[in-house]
């Protein structure tokens, strides 16, 4: 399964199961050293990231030793020593010197596709571009073009670029049939712009190196999530309705809830993000930071989460690893040593926008096991059944951890932690399965950590590098990866520079959303300036019918739950995953499959009535009028609100559901 193929002086090819992996020659070598000193801004979770490269050296010379390759220069020796561990090519890497740069160059062919790196919004298929990996926030607009990147950038240093993700992971998948992980959480530059190698680059010498190949994705899906771990089923009553985020205090939110099923709404989840209180910045409506229950405006929660539980409708909030300064959680973590620190050792304090906050230093194991019993106590005891677990990347770089490791080695590992503080508080309360997170800061072991993801704080608009078009690349790229489960807000929620969110909007955000993992609104963080369901009468209607098609379709999204769990099968897939031989599906990134027997292809334009969909080779039926189609083609379809283009493969053993839906609804 793994060979290597010597050429001339210092030449090498290493081949597994058949295929090339590595090639190396002095002119060309596989692996470079060097030493480079970084200039990072950060300004509240965004990062401004300069890098000096002082000196990069090229390891031309190789020694051979069975499965073992030095490559070298002068006395600087890295060794690789490749292994077959459970069909996949394990590759382990020492460096005999203390440089802080390394670049990797792995083969490629030139019309070679690669997806992943984390959650990726702009583009899907990354061949082209590079992609610096380092959690932050996503940015604002996240095009350079772009007037709403212009003024978040001018005014708060917040536009992003197309790379700028939540979610980083040195993981990919090309279109050779091959998943890559390279094990290191450092800062890295996955360079996919070359035609016969992806040049990877980190800050750091890494660990090395996993790679595994499959005859068909689906195989690889697997493979992939049995070595990273899978998380477990979503609880079944996402698939009773939709989650309203409302807010307001109980009364004003059972009001919002009455109202929606008058409408005709199946409401499953009241999702009430300001448990713990509120206040109002210029950013817009924030949340009192200090996770314990505001009794005056949720009084006798834990009473009326189990009346709501009663008619099928769970409670779920919001928590984040901050802690507001000055109040009583801040206090005690204070007082027990359990926050970061900053270089002079005092209590690092975070500027979130005309407040401060300490950071929970998850790398203490007393604070960690503490941080774990808040949750438990003050939100899982309560009987709360999900919450939003925020702000995973925003680990500064300059602060001072407990266990010693530089915060900026840590940083990208930081959101697995947060992850993993969530995860062993539902895992030891014997509620995995039954009670969820969702977190849209990630890394590598998410798959296992973190329950579900969301997309994070799209712009109430449609553009498409941070608008309604972001969250479908965002979706299949972390899919791909091995994170099945993930939703975007409906209706999109930053709200600044002029963007207001329109009923059109959110009603297209609302029916996309029927085809993701489950549906959730979000009021935004201007709640009073944006449209919300609540207002509109045809916009609750529209709502009632979109959550009654969900519940209709509860059996098949179901099984993409089992699918998810046992398999490693994201809900939201890209065309090739099930149809290999179609080269257009490697290249499409705003339709997807849902599920195997479900094409989905959105209304991400403002005023679309008519869209072109692409079918692959199959039968497939328009889910609205019944009509079929033979695939491997481009049709063209009506698109009026709430019949969003959607067909389903006429050989499907769920066929007779999606059908009942034209006579339903």
């Amino acid at each position: 399964m793994l060979t290597f193929k010597k050429g001339n002086e210092n030449e090498l090819e290493v081949f597994y199961q058949g295929d090339i992996i590595l090639k190396h020659t002095p002119s060309q070598p596989a692996f470079f050293v060097g030493l480079g000193q970084e200039k990072i801004e950060g300004y509240r979770g965004n990062f401004d990231i300069e890098d000096y490269i002082t000196e990069r050296i090229p390891l031309r010379t190789i020694t051979v030793h069975n499965q073992e390759v030095v490559f070298s220069h002068q006395d600087l020796h890295l060794t690789v020593r490749f292994s077959i561990e459970d069909g996949r090519c394990i590759a382990s890497m020492n460096f005999n010197r203390p440089y802080n740069r390394f670049w990797m160059r792995l083969y490629a062919l030139k019309d070679e596709s690669v997806y992943g790196c984390g959650e990726q919004a702009s583009y899907f298929n990354l061949r082209g571009r590079n992609f610096p990996l380092f959690t932050g926030e996503s940015g604002v607009g996240r095009d350079k073009n772009s007037l709403t990147t212009f003024y978040a950038n001018l005014k708060d240093k917040a536009g992003g670029d197309y790379y700028s993700t939540y979610y980083p992971e040195t993981t990919f998948v090309s279109s050779r049939k091959y998943w890559f992980h390279l094990d290191t959480y450092a800062y890295a530059d996955f360079n996919f712009k070359h035609e016969t190698f992806h040049e990877l680059m980190v800050w750091e010498i890494p660990k090395g190196f996993i790679l595994s190949k499959k005859d068909h994705f689906t195989d690889l899906l697997t493979d992939l999530t049995d070595y990273t771990g899978r998380v477990p089923m979503l609880p079944e009553y996402l698939l009773d309705g939709m989650i309203i985020g409302v807010q307001g205090g109980l009364d004003q939110v059972m009001e919002y809830l009455r109202k929606a099923q008058s409408h005709g709404c199946k409401i499953s989840g009241m999702w009430c993000q300001d448990w713990a209180g509120y206040r109002f910045t210029t950013f817009g409506k924030r949340l009192y930071w200090n996770w314990v229950l505001n009794e005056k405006l949720y009084p006798n929660l834990k009473q009326k989460i189990k009346e709501l539980e009663s008619e099928n409708v769970q409670f779920l909030t919001y928590i984040c690893p901050f802690l507001l300064e000055n109040e009583t959680l801040f206090n005690e973590a204070e007082q027990q040593g359990f926050l970061v620190l900053n270089q002079q050792d005092e209590t690092y304090r975070e500027d979130f926008g005309e407040f401060y906050c300490g950071l929970v230093d998850l790398t203490n194991p007393q604070a960690f096991e503490w941080y774990k019993g808040i949750i438990k106590q003050n939100i899982i005891a309560l009987g709360i059944k999900g919450w939003m677990a925020d702000f995973g990347e925003y680990l500064p770089t300059d602060c001072k951890l407990h266990n010693g490791i530089d915060a900026l080695i840590m940083h990208n590992e930081w959101p697995v932690l947060w992850a993993k503080c969530n995860y062993e508080a539902v895992l030891e309360t014997n509620n995995l399965g039954k009670i969820f997170y969702f977190m849209r800061a990630g890394g590598y072991l998410s798959q296992k950590y973190a329950t579900s993801l969301w997309a994070g704080d799209q712009s109430v608009n449609w553009e498409i590098h941070d608008g309604i078009p972001s969250v479908i690349p965002a979706a299949l790229s972390s899919g791909i990866i091995g994170n099945p489960f993930t939703h975007s807000d409906i209706g999109g929620y930053t709200s600044l520079h002029g963007n207001i969110r329109t009923k059109e909007l959110f009603d297209r955000w609302c029916e996309m959303n029927v085809f993701t993992s489950y549906m959730r609104s979000h009021e935004g963080n201007r709640p009073k300036d944006n449209f919300q369901f609540y207002h509109d009468e045809d916009t609750m209607k529209h709502m009632g019918r979109m959550t009654q098609i969900r519940v209709h379709l509860k059996p098949y999204i179901k099984h993409l739950f089992e699918e998810a769990s046992t398999l490693g099968y994201p809900v939201q897939r890209p065309l090739f995953m099930h149809y290999e031989e179609d080269p257009m599906g490697y290249q499409l990134q705003y339709q997807y499959l849902f599920g195997r027997d479900v094409l989905v292809k959105p209304v991400i334009e403002p005023n679309q009535t008519i869209s072109s969909v692409y079918l692959p080779n199959d039968e497939w039926i328009h889910l609205w009028t019944g009509k079929h189609y033979v695939g491997n083609t481009t049709v063209t379809v009506d698109c009026p609100m709430g019949y969003p283009p959607v067909f389903y493969r006429k050989h499907s053993s769920f066929k007779e559901l999606f059908s009942e839906l034209r006579t339903k609804y």
